[in-house]
């Protein structure tokens, strides 16, 4: 006998179980191929055009009935995340950067002290085996493979061939997989469906009940529902990343007075637009929505700033001539899609509010429109998240484009 889940639980369930690593694979089978240059992977160009002499190489190979295949993967490996996570949480003080771009980059090692690395063998970790393994996981990301198409054995020549070929394309791979380990890292896979439900079918109705039983009403619940909802998620997803529920405690209590200025904020709208005050009323509601997260953010800022001033106090990093522990918060911050869709938002979102009002004044009282308006930041920080890899690649393809050009 089967039984039914309810949609909605199933839309809104987390996915459960064991992870498994996925990759893509773009082959080259047939020699005529290296010649239509266009149609070959953009990889595969660059490392020809590093090195021209292997154009007579690769035809070689694919001549005995080999392909050259760019595989890519769509996650970062989900050990290499365990590792990462390890070293954030036990000796960087939860952040990603510059520690992990100087180990792919240099094989430089992160300074671990030797309370920490007792620390972390107390807990069943090697810090030193987990920065091995993320260096043996660096080249998972984007890699040019052979494909054995006809079972005949790949020779070690062939092996040393890839993996000199994967050494040049490497160091332009380095910032991508920076991006990718902070984003998948972060657990922010927010769909953009989830959020436009959540305010439509969660938020919207209640906000129509309560704007039409006393007008105003459904305007307070709509600009703040959404803002306590994600800040309940930004506590949670902080204290995934490493931070203790005392800086977290502490951290919220400037939130409290924030929101009852939001609050306040939000009874003043209808007045304003019973004023004729349309687009005054749309900032000040658009401002009332994003009150929290825009806090949130630049909280979230300076506690990543503690987290850089502890590793500057401890040794384990140095500022450059031209940098600042601000500079290197925002870095670290913003890496994040969805930290940035989010900043974005609502900076946005008053003034998505204001020419609404203005324009179409009657659906100032249309709760569904009031929740989409108060979760504008949320809905353009789900974009963010959900368009990153299409722009991660994007920004991939246009530097392995600029170097090409470099080389003439």
């Amino acid at each position: 006998m089967s039984i039914s889940v309810p949609w909605w639980r199933r839309f809104f369930s987390a996915r459960k179980g064991t992870k498994i690593d996925r990759y893509s694979l773009d082959v080259v089978t047939s020699p005529a191929e290296l010649v239509l240059n266009d149609s070959l992977p953009l990889e595969i160009r660059y490392v020809l055009a590093v090195k021209p002499s292997r154009f007579e190489t690769f035809r070689g190979i694919l001549e005995a009935g080999y392909g050259i295949g760019v595989r890519s993967v769509g996650n970062t490996p989900d050990r290499m995340l365990v590792a990462v996570d390890r070293i954030s949480r036990l000796t960087q003080h939860n952040t990603i950067v510059p520690w992990l771009p100087n180990l792919l980059r240099n094989e430089e090692l992160p300074v671990f002290s030797e309370h920490e690395l007792r620390e972390a063998e107390e807990k069943g970790v090697n810090l030193y085996e987990e920065a091995k393994l993320i260096l043996e996981k660096r080249f998972e990301f984007k890699k040019i493979i052979l494909v054995d198409l006809h079972n005949n054995c790949i020779s070690e020549t062939q092996r040393q061939l890839m993996h000199e070929v994967n050494e040049d394309l490497y160091p332009l791979a380095i910032d991508a997989i920076v991006h990718r380990v902070v984003f998948d890292n972060a657990h922010t896979r927010t769909e953009v469906a989830q959020t436009v439900i959540k305010a439509l079918i969660i938020i919207g109705p209640i906000a129509h009940v309560l704007e039409h039983a006393l007008s105003g009403l459904g305007k307070i619940f709509a600009a703040s529902a959404d803002d306590v909802l994600s800040e309940v998620a930004e506590l949670f997803a902080l204290r995934g990343s490493g931070f203790t529920w005392r800086q977290l405690i502490k951290r919220s209590r400037i939130l409290v007075p924030v929101f009852i200025a939001a609050t306040y904020g939000a009874f003043q709208v209808e007045p304003l637009l019973e004023a004729g005050r349309p687009m005054a009323a749309g900032v000040v509601f658009g401002l009332s929505a994003v009150a929290l997260s825009l806090v949130t953010a630049i909280q979230s800022i300076f506690m990543y700033r503690g987290s850089y001033v502890a590793l500057c106090d401890e040794k384990k990093m140095a500022l450059k001539t031209g940098e600042s522990l601000s500079r290197w918060a925002f870095k670290q911050d913003f890496l994040n899609p969805a930290r940035l869709g989010l900043f974005l938002g609502a900076m946005c979102s008053p003034l998505v509010a204001a020419v609404v009002f203005s324009l179409f004044p009657e659906l100032s009282k249309n709760g569904w429109i009031l929740a989409a308006l108060g979760s504008t930041e949320s809905i353009i920080a789900s974009l963010a998240v959900y368009n990153a890899k299409f722009i991660e690649k994007a920004w991939f393809r246009h530097k392995i484009l600029g170097a090409m050009r470099k080389m003439g």
